[in-house]
């Protein structure tokens, strides 16, 4: 229990990055702990089980990404978010926030092999190698999607 307490919450906001579906999110962070604990003597170093839990994690959620993007699912309902002064209701957020939730909720809007892409990299870590493996994709082609995904967003985030 003190492992999952310790890793449910940066394996749950990993998931729902790339799957974009809290509940889904919910269901792929108990199946990679269930995964990772039955499998657990074939990790060699269990320094690594952090990293070895999150890969497990990424790898299937872009399964389900992939699954979605092949059957063409579309997601049902859109969140919108509304900022306003305190008298009115709404709690202000101070502007660092702001920036981060209109740079977050902006990259929700690309496309979603840039999302990914730059989900991973920026947001969760990976380096252009690791991404090429999770993505099965050559090096150049890693480089220049997340170039083209980084010039996307800040095209969309001028224009917001």
């Amino acid at each position: 229990m003190e492992i999952y307490n310790r890793y449910y919450k940066a394996m749950y906001n990993t998931a729902f990055r790339i799957i974009k579906d809290s509940a889904e999110a919910e269901d792929v962070m108990q199946e990679a702990f269930l995964t990772a604990f039955t499998k657990l003597s074939m990790l060699e170093d269990s320094k690594v089980f952090g990293s070895w839990l999150k890969k497990i994690v990424v790898n299937s959620s872009l399964t389900i990404s992939r699954k979605r993007t092949t059957y063409g699912e579309v997601p049902l309902e859109a969140v919108s978010y509304a900022l306003t002064d305190e008298t009115e209701g709404v709690v202000r957020e101070d502007l660092t926030s702001v920036k981060a939730n209109a740079v977050l909720q902006t990259l929700k809007e690309l496309k979603e092999s840039y999302s990914t892409a730059l989900s991973l990299h920026l947001i969760e870590g990976y380096d252009y190698e690791e991404i090429c493996e999770i993505l099965n994709i050559s090096y150049s082609n890693c480089r220049t999607l997340i170039s083209r995904a980084k010039e996307s967003l800040r095209k969309k985030l001028v224009v917001a």
